[in-house]
């Protein structure tokens, strides 16, 4: 067979004898095994999610993990991903299910070292250090399980393909053979994913496609704190976020972390202001600290942790440009407590009012939280979720808020606590003024 018209050949090399034929259909229809339904006639109770017994899981997860779904959690190395799924399989047995815990990174006894510690030994979690993905499904075949959790999915490997463990091949079929599993048996399955040097999961993009949802395990290297993110989710919504407390006895959920990011120093200390920002739908109360010190260095330091170093550059501009704060012959340094990353442009403001009174030695009143982005010209501009993030801070004990005066229209104010608008960041400064409190 020739793609196009050639007169001899190239078999017998005899001439003239190559005969033009029709292309075939590449695939054939064949008849359905069942026809197809109005959509108002499929039951939806069988994709009910499940709870998994870890609150702050089932939040991320849109309530619980449902049949047949294949979640993909991924996280740097140490930060706690089979530290989270062992706790999740051991309540799943606890109830009476059975759960089947395969790894290919692990032994079964390190496995068993790490449940004992944790606490997370149950006869119905079942163990099996296996790297082949038909031997995985033999297990899977075997058990019956009510929950599969393999980790991970760069490790295990197919016969039917070749290339190395975690390699493209070897993760799109590894990742085919599991979701085909899944939905043949309605079995949830949950797949641990190694990430790259930029937090992007490793192995084809195709991987994230195919699965239901992929959830993102974050933390810091020095900090308990752990924040898990669903940046895909067919069941729920993927702008929830968990907390959880990682430590050598377990990791634990946080339903309320707030008091991780605030210090709890009895005095009044100028530098520190509290903000309140939005991680996905969650309200968080963080604190930011300041310290503006005079140095002879010509470049003087800008030193940031936890905040946006742009941002905070373009703060400090602000403030000396429009307010006449002299921060030029300063050296600045902005953290956060307790390892809370503040991101967002909501947080502006606060950074603005810290590094005001630690310039000015003056100590912000007590209990106030300032909320508001700060734009190039000194305006106070609004940002989304204001009635939250002030019904969070009354709920903390929070008796006083800086918030835009755009924000003002229709703002529902908790009871007990006293708003005052800002248009600018001189109309923010002189709110925290000792003549002000």
């Amino acid at each position: 067979m020739t793609p196009r018209w050639v007169g001899r050949c190239t078999q017998c090399q005899a001439w003239g004898t190559v005969a033009e034929e029709g292309a075939s259909p590449t695939v054939a229809a064949t008849p359905p095994r069942a026809p197809a339904r109005p959509i108002d006639e499929v039951s939806g109770q069988v994709a009910q999610a499940r709870p998994t017994g870890v609150d702050e899981l089932d939040r991320v997860l849109g309530g619980g993990l449902v049949p047949g779904a294949v979640v993909l959690l991924a996280g740097e190395p140490g930060v706690g991903k089979s530290t989270l799924l062992l706790d999740v399989a051991a309540r799943t047995a606890r109830r009476g299910r059975t759960v089947l815990y395969a790894t290919g990174e692990e032994s079964a006894e390190q496995v068993r070292l790490r449940a004992g510690r944790i606490r997370a030994l149950d006869p119905g979690l079942l163990l099996a250090a296996e790297s082949d993905l038909a031997t995985v499904l033999g297990h899977v075949e075997q058990s019956a399980p009510d929950l599969l959790v393999v980790d991970s999915v760069q490790t295990v490997t197919s016969a039917r393909v070749e290339g190395a463990p975690g390699g493209v091949a070897q993760v799109r079929e590894v990742a085919s053979a599991l979701i085909a599993a899944a939905k043949a048996r309605g079995l949830p399955v949950v797949l641990v994913g190694h990430v790259t040097k930029d937090g992007s999961v490793a192995g084809p993009r195709t991987l994230e496609h195919l699965v239901d949802v992929v959830c993102q395990f974050e933390g810091e290297p020095g900090s308990r704190l752990r924040l898990l993110r669903a940046t895909k989710n067919r069941f729920g919504p993927t702008d929830e976020v968990g907390c959880f407390d990682l430590s050598e006895h377990g990791i634990v959920g946080l339903a309320d972390p707030s008091g991780l990011f605030v210090s709890q120093a009895v005095l009044d200390v100028p530098g520190t202001c509290l903000a309140v920002t939005l991680e996905g739908r969650r309200p968080l109360l963080a604190e930011v600290q300041t310290l503006v010190a005079p140095t002879a260095a010509t470049n003087p330091r800008r030193t940031t942790s936890g905040v946006d170093p742009a941002r905070v550059a373009m703060v400090l501009a602000v403030l000396q440009r429009r307010v006449g704060v002299g921060l030029a012959d300063q050296e600045v340094y902005v953290s956060t407590v307790g390892g809370a990353r503040v991101l967002e442009p909501a947080a502006d403001l606060a950074v603005a009012l810290a590094v005001v009174g630690s310039r000015l030695e003056v100590a912000l009143p007590r209990g106030m939280v300032a909320i508001g982005e700060v734009g190039l010209a000194g305006e106070i501009r609004t940002v989304a979720g204001v009635e939250r993030r002030l019904a969070e801070a009354a709920r903390l004990g929070l008796t006083r808020a800086i918030v835009p005066a755009g924000a003002m229209d229709g703002l529902s104010v908790p009871d007990g606590m006293r708003v005052r608008p800002a248009r600018d960041l001189a109309d923010a400064v002189a709110a925290i003024q000792p003549t002000a409190a």
